[in-house]
């Protein structure tokens, strides 16, 4: 395998764990879920939905082909992160609990990186459109 295949999954896989996990404790509505959410003000019910969309997105980011429903999964998740990231900051508290955020943007954002470089060393007739 290339480099740049074995560094892509690698970065997709831990996307795939850290946003995955969360989403299932998001889509179940497990009460430390709720708690996190609620704590800064947002309603319950936006949990369940929340996971959801993630897990939507993880599967998007890992399934072969349909770039243009890659590109959304991607901005979906930077996306959640960036709200999360600033809702916390907004709320008045420290790294501690925002920090880990950084890391999954920074993820986010070498997957996104690795996925562009993979597709560019393939020839236009291997690829998958929508």
């Amino acid at each position: 395998m290339k480099k740049t295949t074995i560094i892509y999954w690698i970065l997709h896989v831990l996307l795939a764990l850290l946003m995955g996990v969360g989403a299932i404790f998001d889509l179940i509505s497990a009460p430390e879920a709720v708690a996190h959410i609620t704590h800064i003000g947002y309603p319950a019910y936006i949990v369940p939905f929340l996971g959801l969309a993630k897990i939507l997105g993880v599967i998007a980011v890992l399934v072969p082909g349909y770039p243009r429903i890659k590109e959304w999964a991607y901005a979906g998740l930077a996306y959640d992160l960036i709200g999360a990231l600033y809702s916390h900051i907004a709320f008045g508290e420290g790294i501690e609990t925002w920090g880990g955020l950084i890391v999954g943007l920074l993820l986010i954002a070498a997957a996104y990186f690795y996925y562009h470089k993979k597709t560019s060393e393939v020839p236009l007739r291997y690829s998958h459109s929508l």
